[in-house]
This record gives C-alpha cells, sequence and structure tokens, in this order.
C-alpha cells in the first residue's frame, strides 16, 4: 500500500520568536535519591535523576490503592457509597491512621479520602479487603494494574507501602501512575488537593506542605520510612501546563517540599505545553474513491499537545501520513493515517489521523467511473 505524506502547517508557537531562541539552563540538583520532572499532557520527562533505579515506595504505594479503587468504582463493582466493615487487621495496623475502629462501617469514599489525605494505613487495608477479599489478593491485583500502566520496574507486596522485601518502584514508575491517576480518573483527583479531612472527631491535615505553599499545587501523595527517606509525588497547574515532580528520598519533611518546588519552578519557568491540534479538528481533506462524496476530512483522533522551551522555537512541522488511497465507504472515527509532529527534526508527536465523517458508497455508475480515472491515473503517473 502506498504512503503518502503531506506537510500540514508549520506552527509559529511563540510570540517571542524575534527575540531569537532561550536558553536553557541545567536542572537544578537535587538533595534526593532520586527525582524526575515531566509534563502530565505529553507524558515528555524534563528532568530526571536515577529515575529508572528501584527504590522502596512508602505511602506513595497509595497512590496505586487508590487508583485501583477508582478503578472499580468506575467499572461499576463498586459504589462510592458501599459500606465497608474494618476487620482487625486493618485496625491493628501500626503507623499513620484513620482511626477507624473494628466493625465499623465506613463508605469507600470516606476511605478513599482517609488513604490519600490522611495516608491511613488502617483505611488502605479496609479498600483492599473489600475489592478483593485480602490484602494479599490485592496486591496481586496491584501488580497486574502496574504492568497494565506500563510501570515496568514496580513491584508490590501491600497496600500501604508498609517495609517488604521486594515492596519497589522507580521515579519513572511513579510518573507512570501519576498520570494516570490524573488523566483516568478526574472524578477523584479533587481529593489530593483537600488540606484536611476528618473521622470519627479527630481532623488531620494533608501532609502535602505544597497545599499550603504554591495555589497552583493540587496533589498527589506524601511518603516516609525510614528506608524510603521523605518522599513526595506533586502535580501543579500554570498558564495551561500542568507538570508532575516525583521526588524521592529525601532527609526530611521539609526538604521533600522545598526540592520539589525547585523542580516545579524550573519547568514552570523555561519550559510551555502547547496544544498543536485539538481533538476532531479537520486537518484537510482527502480524495475519496467510489464515494457519494469525492472528499472526506481527515481528523487527529485526540488532542495533540507538545512540550517546548519557552521563547525560542522557528516553530515546529506537522507531516499527515495518510495510508494509501481511501475507498468508501468510510465511517467517521475510522482510521486512515498518522500525524507525526517533529520540532528541530525530532518527533514530539505521533498520533492517529481518522476521517471526520462518513462516506457512503457511491452507485454503481459512479463508481464504474471513479475506477476508470484511477486506472488512467495509474497508467500516467
Amino acid at each position: 500500500m502506498i504512503t503518502r505524506i503531506i506537510a500540514c502547517s508549520f506552527l509559529l508557537l511563540c510570540a517571542g520568536l524575534a527575540q531569537g531562541q532561550s536558553l536553557i539552563p541545567a536542572p537544578p540538583q537535587l538533595a534526593a535519591k532520586s527525582y524526575l520532572l515531566l509534563d502530565a499532557n505529553t507524558g515528555q520527562v524534563l528532568v530526571e535523576h536515577e529515575a529508572g533505579t528501584q527504590v522502596p515506595p512508602a505511602s506513595l504505594t497509595k497512590m496505586m490503592t487508590a487508583y485501583i479503587v477508582s478503578e472499580e468504582i468506575l467499572k461499576g463493582s463498586v459504589k462510592e457509597s458501599d459500606m465497608v466493615r474494618i476487620s482487625e487487621k486493618a485496625w491493628r495496623k501500626g503507623g499513620s491512621k484513620m482511626f477507624v475502629k473494628v466493625g465499623d462501617q465506613v463508605p469507600v469514599i470516606d476511605l478513599m479520602r482517609g488513604v490519600i489525605i490522611q495516608s491511613g494505613n488502617d483505611a488502605s487495608i479496609a479498600l483492599a479487603e473489600h475489592v478483593s477479599g485480602s490484602e494479599e489478593v490485592f496486591a496481586e491485583v496491584m501488580n497486574q494494574q502496574a504492568e497494565l500502566l506500563g510501570m515496568q520496574n514496580s513491584h508490590f507486596v501491600n497496600a500501604t507501602g508498609w517495609p517488604a522485601d521486594g515492596h519497589v518502584t522507580t521515579a519513572r514508575d511513579l510518573g507512570v501512575l501519576a498520570r494516570a491517576l490524573i488523566m483516568d480518573h478526574p472524578e477523584h483527583y479533587d481529593i489530593y488537593s483537600e488540606k484536611y479531612f476528618s473521622y470519627s472527631g479527630i481532623n488531620q491535615p494533608n501532609r502535602n506542605r505544597l497545599l499550603w505553599r504554591d495555589s497552583s499545587v493540587d496533589g498527589i501523595k506524601t511518603g516516609h520510612t525510614e528506608e524510603a527517606g521523605y518522599c513526595l509525588v506533586a502535580s501543579a497547574m500554570k498558564r495551561g501546563m500542568r507538570l508532575i515532580a516525583i521526588v524521592v528520598g529525601t532527609d526530611s519533611d521539609e526538604k521533600r517540599a522545598s526540592e520539589t518546588q525547585k523542580l516545579m519552578a524550573y519547568g514552570f519557568r523555561y519550559y510551555q505545553t502547547h496544544k498543536v491540534y485539538g481533538q476532531g479538528e479537520e486537518l484537510q481533506t482527502e480524495r475519496v474513491w467510489g464515494g457519494k462524496e469525492p472528499s472526506v476530512g481527515i481528523a487527529v483522533d485526540k488532542d495533540v499537545f507538545v512540550t517546548i522551551p519557552r521563547g525560542g522555537e522557528d516553530g515546529i512541522k506537522a507531516d499527515l501520513i495518510v495510508d494509501g488511497e481511501l475507498e468508501a465507504p468510510i465511517q467517521k472515527g475510522q482510521p486512515v493515517g498518522k500525524v507525526v509532529v517533529t520540532l528541530d527534526g525530532e518527533t514530539v508527536a505521533d498520533v492517529k489521523a481518522v476521517a471526520a465523517e462518513d462516506v457512503d458508497r457511491a452507485g454503481f455508475f459512479k463508481r464504474m467511473w471513479d475506477s476508470v480515472k484511477r486506472f488512467v491515473m495509474g497508467f500516467f503517473s
């Protein structure tokens, strides 16, 4: 099949082009074992250090616990209003707590807040038992979900992050999970920005200090054990750009917050997210053979974002690659090729190109006439 490449456009992305290309300094060096900064919309990594090194995740584990519960709610197998009976195992678990009691009946959504805001080990085990029958089986589900998300170097043993042999992840995998939390379950993401949650008369603050320091920060989760150190996965939104910062293995609560702020400040200062095309936006039209209509609009199947340095790009090039000649019938949304976006010769986005509308098959005589034209054009080409 012949593939055709059509240059769609050159897009000037910054108003300050005339000022010349901005210089980007080296990223900050953090006092942490590993760290990562990425654009949530594009997934592009802006800064990384030892991001593929396996580390104990501590309570960052609860991001996966909450993600799985959100998945179960979305599928309808669990409801936010379901009442969960608290087991003795959940009640007895040490560390941070929601302070539920044995035999309590607690709504799933309250336990979600107990996990996310209060980092409750008791709430985490209660939800694991409710979803899977036991924490051990839930851990298997966590590993299956990690594989589905592409978390290639993670392995979970429990739902809490309690220290255990073989319970590990990486900063890079945590970035994958953080993006999934934000993109897949916006209906629950607001919980990560809540500063307090009260249960049974006990009011506990969110341990993420950045929620008080920076109004652009709206999540996500802290973690701490002696082995893991102080850890933070944070996300913030400014000027249409959402960044995710993962900082693992600092030596204090204050340090994990301040080091994360350094990453965020660097990303927002020197980079921006640019929307190249919107989902369904028509790029151009293409000839359709044997159709009631002579052509069909070509669109992208999802929003196309790219991460670019601020204030210095000459532009980006978008190429529409069509998979051969198009023949009717064509259905709206049918893949017909792809759009490849490059910046300075490097591919920064690659998305499906789809038909923007239906094109029905033409009648017999129109199809025959198109066949003749195709034959003649092919003969002389």
